[in-house]
């Protein structure tokens, strides 16, 4: 029999019991469960120089399960130009937006927007398809996770869905995930089981989910998140590890495949968070984990709204350094293993270079503005969007600006490279976002951009 799941139990219980609920495990759902044990993990180790999974029919947000942002196969022009845009995004929500995800075969780029729409538009800009979903309240932020002509992406419905990639058919959408709020994270693939970060607001907390890729039966989950959890689920199959984070502050971490849980880590300093208290004292504001954790060199890196960046060991959640930037850190981190660096960027208008090994600054970038999206490097170039509206390119040994292309609204997704062209998303610029008695006004709706090089 399935364990009682928290949100079940909240009637029956006071506030000052939230927090001796804290991990119930709950294996639900559709007459199937989730049965993988360590034994059942057999693959060829890679290095992470390569990509897990490693199939050439999958791809998935960040390059991959490590969500290492590493592109070592592609070249970023000298100079660009804009070679196409089209209209996505017309809200004010200030999440990082979803990233347009070209498919393994480069043929297909898919926008998922934050309208509810999934566009789907061939390298040269030439529609293919538009998809209109129920996610119609705040749509889409995450990016996709393509597995044999199959897209998967969650959205702000609480659902997740399963496109056909050659026509936009939604193949199923499934949200039993126990009345969940949203799916803002990106879903992860390993051998025909999606893994997704689930968020639900009373009280506001999240979950992991496992679901069958084939079905959108879910299979398993857990429900010890506090928060709403926004991060990507990421795995590092040699580590054995799966990880996410929330808004409580707390990097999470589970063996896989097993699904045991192994460890969680508090950010906030020894004395943890300073912020408000949260769903009577379950959790505290202050130390906020907002971007995707990258698993390399058996560490999670990951940074924190109390303005640290950290490095903590995938096997028992040790900390193993942290650096102080002053500001909020909330971008997705990128790595690059031949160098044996980490990229991040904070709210202090730059980008810094660290020794994965020891935290130690190589160089710092001044880019203008907020970095809250995802990094992206291929080796030579590291690609960022600001807050500024910029998207830019920069040396992967000096941190000098290689170009920088200017745009609409603040550019948020990752910045992708794919076979000689950068793909890129911007939110949209709004009035009246925050105020009380007047309506939203989108001034000028937020672009998805395909830059070329310049002949």
């Amino acid at each position: 029999m399935p364990a009682p799941d928290r949100r079940r139990l909240l009637e029956a219980v006071s506030a000052a019991g939230l927090v001796g609920l804290a991990g119930c495990t709950s294996p639900r759902a559709d007459s199937h469960t989730y049965d993988r044990d360590q034994g059942d993990l057999a693959h060829d180790p890679l290095p992470y120089t390569e990509t897990y999974p490693d199939d050439d029919a999958i791809t998935m947000y960040r390059g991959g399960l490590r969500r290492l942002g590493y592109y070592p196969d592609e070249t970023v022009p000298d100079s660009v130009s804009k070679n196409w845009a089209i209209p996505a995004n017309y809200i004010g929500h200030t999440a990082a937006k979803s990233t347009p995800l070209p498919t393994p075969d480069g043929e297909t780029v898919i926008i998922p927007a934050d309208s509810g729409r999934v566009h789907a538009r061939d390298p040269k800009g030439r529609h293919l398809w538009t998809t209109q979903t129920e996610a119609t309240y705040q749509g889409f932020h995450g990016t996709p996770a393509v597995v044999d002509g199959v897209a998967y992406v969650g959205g702000y419905d609480g659902a997740l869905y399963a496109f056909d990639v050659a026509s936009g058919e939604v193949l199923w959408r499934t949200d039993s995930f126990d009345d969940p709020v949203a799916i803002g994270s990106s879903p992860a693939y390993w051998e025909g089981v999606l893994y997704v970060a689930v968020e639900y607001r009373r009280p506001k907390e999240g979950a992991l989910w496992a679901v069958d890729a084939e079905t959108g039966a879910t299979l398993w989950s857990d429900d010890r998140i506090w928060g709403m959890p926004h991060p990507s689920i990421a795995i590092d199959p040699d580590a054995e590890r799966l990880v996410t984070a929330s808004n409580d502050g707390v990097c999470y971490a589970w063996e896989f495949p097993s699904l045991e849980f192994a460890w969680e880590f508090q950010a906030g300093g020894p004395d943890g968070p300073d912020g408000d208290p949260q769903e009577g004292g379950a959790f505290t504001w202050g130390a906020q984990l907002k971007g995707t954790t990258a698993l390399y060199d058996g560490a999670a890196f990951f940074g924190s709204w109390d303005g640290r960046f950290y490095r903590v060991s995938l096997s028992d959640g040790s900390e193993e350094w942290s650096i102080d930037t002053g500001q909020r850190v909330m971008c997705d981190p990128a790595v690059d293993p031949e160098r044996d660096v980490v990229y991040m960027g904070g709210h202090d208008d730059s980008v810094r270079a660290l020794d994965a090994g020891t935290g130690e600054e190589v160089w710092r970038a001044d880019v203008g503005g907020d970095v809250i999206g995802a990094l992206a490097t291929t080796g030579d170039t590291v690609l960022v969007g600001s807050y500024d509206t910029g998207a830019y390119a920069l040396d992967a040994e000096t941190g000098d600006q290689r170009w920088r292309v200017g745009n609409r609204g603040t550019v948020t997704s990752e910045v992708v490279p794919r076979d000689g062209r950068i793909y890129y998303a911007e939110r949209a610029v709004v009035s009246n976002y925050d105020g009380e008695d007047a309506d939203v006004i989108v001034d000028v709706p937020g672009h998805a951009y395909c830059l070329v090089g310049d002949s």
